[in-house]
């Protein structure tokens, strides 16, 4: 595949990742849906479309082909993420929910990384600082700070997702292990819903907005991001993950109307200047190590 169609693809990649914070934030926020049931409805929707595509693949591919696959573990870390992001979006911004979310699975996943015996340099080491106090200065009480518990709730959610994401390097078919993860998140998040049953509320745009997460931007999304990666390199595909946040913001303020802070602003510079030391310092480290 050509340089030009690589990037076009990346590119076209990142969308889906930012659009699942537009489509939260605007179901909670606009509709009457709740988080619980826009939970469900959206992993259920997801594990139906993965479910789907892999009859058709393996109706198509030759017997032997792998089918479903995944764990519970990492199947209780992708429910924690999508539960947390959910209850989070009840009180965060669209641009405020996806840093949070973003430095944290980035923090997540280099910490897990450290207690696996990775070491990391000076520069890694300032830029993790830095990235951190930029989470804290976020948080702290001011003005234009967003509400705790709703911040807390969505480091959460990004604990999870850097969990699943360290869980799921190298486990194979990413498709399968995809569709099978979501397929065991069904009956927990079924019990959610069953628990807050009393809290349930639906309407016909919040339900629309919960399918499009699930099927499109989840489902549909996973896999197109998963068939890029092998294209590109580890450390181009984690660096290109810093523009996310930012198309998250942009898509905030023209879709949803909502403000940018001089806090989000400056928290922005330090998360994703701070992840981005980590990353291009790995990347020299392991191209020093390769010469």
């Amino acid at each position: 595949m050509n340089r030009a169609r690589v990037i076009a693809l990346t590119a076209v990649a990142m969308l889906p990742l930012a659009a699942n914070s537009w489509f939260c934030r605007a179901a909670l926020r606009d509709t009457a849906i709740d988080a619980a049931s826009f939970t469900s409805i959206r992993l259920t929707s997801g594990a139906l479309v993965l479910g789907l595509l892999l009859q058709l693949r393996r109706s198509r591919a030759p017997a032997g082909t792998p089918g479903a696959g995944g764990n519970w573990g990492s199947a209780l870390a992708l429910f924690g993420y999508a539960v947390l992001f959910s209850f989070a979006y009840l009180d965060l911004t669209a641009a405020t929910g996806a840093l949070l979310l973003f430095g944290a699975v980035q923090v997540t996943m280099i910490l897990l990384g450290l207690c696996r015996g990775e070491r990391l340099d000076g520069v890694q080491a300032a830029g993790v600082t830095l990235a951190f106090a930029g989470l804290v200065g976020l948080l702290l009480p001011g003005l234009s700070a967003p509400p705790l518990l709703a911040g807390a709730m969505m480091l959460g959610a990004g604990a999870c997702w850097g969990v699943y994401s360290v869980r799921g390097k190298g486990a194979g078919d990413p498709t399968g292990v995809t569709a099978g993860n979501f397929i065991r998140t069904v009956p927990v998040t079924a019990a959610l819903s069953l628990v807050l049953l009393g809290r349930a509320s639906l309407d016909p745009a919040g339900v629309g907005y919960a399918v499009a997460s699930g099927a499109l931007t989840s489902a549909l999304g996973y896999v197109l991001w998963y068939s890029v990666v092998p294209l590109i390199r580890s450390i181009t595909a984690a660096t290109v993950q810093l523009s996310v946040p930012v198309i998250v913001a942009a898509g905030g303020v023209l879709l949803l109307q909502e403000p940018i802070t001089l806090r989000l602003v400056l928290a922005s510079v330090a998360v994703l200047g701070g992840i981005g030391l980590v990353i291009i310092e790995q990347g020299r480290r392991a191209a020093g190590a390769a010469t």
